[in-house]
């Protein structure tokens, strides 16, 4: 009897979240299926062939894309090469856009089924995709409740499967449990989650004004102790190099290979790069300040094209500035200690941040791999399943 093989693009830390919990719940479905392609640690630890890490992908904005245009390119070229070679029963890109959509119209036109698993962000920027979007998808995996809407006029199947993080994170998370996974036994004072981002060209750009608004944060609180989630080896040494640059080798930083969701679960407040981490925040209930920094150029060309006054997912989600968005030039540490100290004193906020994201996180809820599980099967070819 021929398995079921199923390839699959994860390019970065969320997509290989959010791909290991898919790949969980399909071998549930089919045990004999294979999974194979281009994916992180999580996924790897279901069982699935990498034939290149995420981390080769794991570039954001248009000058870091460039820098490393050629290397990307040629592994995309070689994965369709070898894909439609050993036509796969299906195909599922995991995120990473500007990877996988041309990866998926490829395969489309050459008779693969090809899903894609999280709606590119036309709600916030670059709209017009929505044509290749179409062109290039066979079915498309939404996980936020407004998108089946934007593609309402096209000739797409898209299926609303909540976000698996709503599924995974409880509704209520207990500080004091998080703090005692950690470790950090008994503190006198604020507790500050610093989650620079899990790409090595985001420490490049954000670890210093992390660790300059962690002494300006001290100045005000000297009680304070700071949780830092990094994702690699990497990105930590990065971040240790900075310590040192910064003269800041000796203060309360506590240095943690992954455990991002316990850090944030042990904090009073929240400093995290734009992304899936500032969701992973409002699913813990947590107040947070979020910020970015990129190269001038890029950020010049993305804020342009922008649709909406919110970046982050949070503040998208409630559709108004639930929490405070400092990017690029105004992100300075004097900015984002004055944000975050505010925070931890105003009790009365942290309720209404509170309340907010609970109702986000039952929107989210919605069993996401199962349904996701149900649509990728529907989605196989006859011949597979009857093999």
């Amino acid at each position: 009897m021929k398995p079921i093989r199923i390839a699959l693009v994860a390019g970065e830390a969320s997509g290989d979240l959010l791909a290991s919990h898919l790949i969980a719940s399909l071998k549930k479905r089919i045990p004999e299926a294979i999974f194979y392609g281009i994916g992180g640690p999580k996924m790897q630890a279901q069982g699935f062939e990498a034939l290149w890490p995420s981390e080769k992908l794991a570039v954001r904005g248009y000058v870091e894309v460039l820098r490393h245009y050629r290397e990307i390119t040629g592994i995309r070229r070689d994965l369709l090469k070898q894909l439609k070679a050993d036509k796969p029963d299906l195909f599922i890109g995991v995120d990473a856009p500007d990877f996988n959509l041309w990866l998926e119209g490829k395969l489309k036109r050459a008779g693969i089924t090809a899903i894609h698993f999280v709606s590119p962000s036309i709600w916030a920027w670059r709209g017009e995709r929505i044509r290749k979007i179409v062109k290039s998808v066979s079915h498309l995996l939404a996980i936020f409740p407004f998108e089946p809407a934007l593609y309402a006029k096209h000739d797409l199947p898209v299926t609303y499967v909540g976000h698996p993080l709503a599924d995974v994170i409880p509704m209520d998370v207990s500080r004091a449990a998080a703090r005692e996974r950690l470790g950090l036994g008994e503190v006198r004072g604020p507790v500050f989650a610093l989650l620079p981002g899990s790409r090595q060209s985001e420490l490049q750009y954000m670890a210093e004004t992390f660790i300059e608004t962690g002494k300006r944060l001290l100045e005000r609180f000297p009680a304070a102790s700071f949780l830092v989630p990094l994702v690699s080896r990497e990105t930590r040494n990065l971040f240790e190099e900075n310590l040192w640059k910064l003269g800041a080798q000796d203060m309360p930083f506590k240095l943690l290979f992954g455990h991002a969701q316990d850090a944030m679960a042990a904090s009073d407040a929240v400093l995290v790069a734009s992304g899936t981490a500032t969701l992973e925040a409002a699913l813990l209930k947590r107040p947070m300040v979020i910020t970015y920094k990129m190269s001038p150029w890029t950020w010049k060309k993305m804020n342009k094209m922008r649709y909406q006054p919110w970046v982050g997912l949070p503040n998208v989600l409630a559709e108004e500035f639930v929490v405070p968005e400092l990017l690029q030039d105004d992100a300075t540490p004097e900015n984002l200690a004055q944000a975050l100290g505010n925070m931890v004193v105003d009790k009365e906020y942290a309720h209404r941040v509170e309340n907010i994201f609970s109702i986000i996180h039952e929107k989210l809820r919605q069993d996401t791999a199962t349904r996701a599980t149900e649509t990728i099967v529907a989605c196989l070819p006859e011949t597979a399943l009857a093999a």
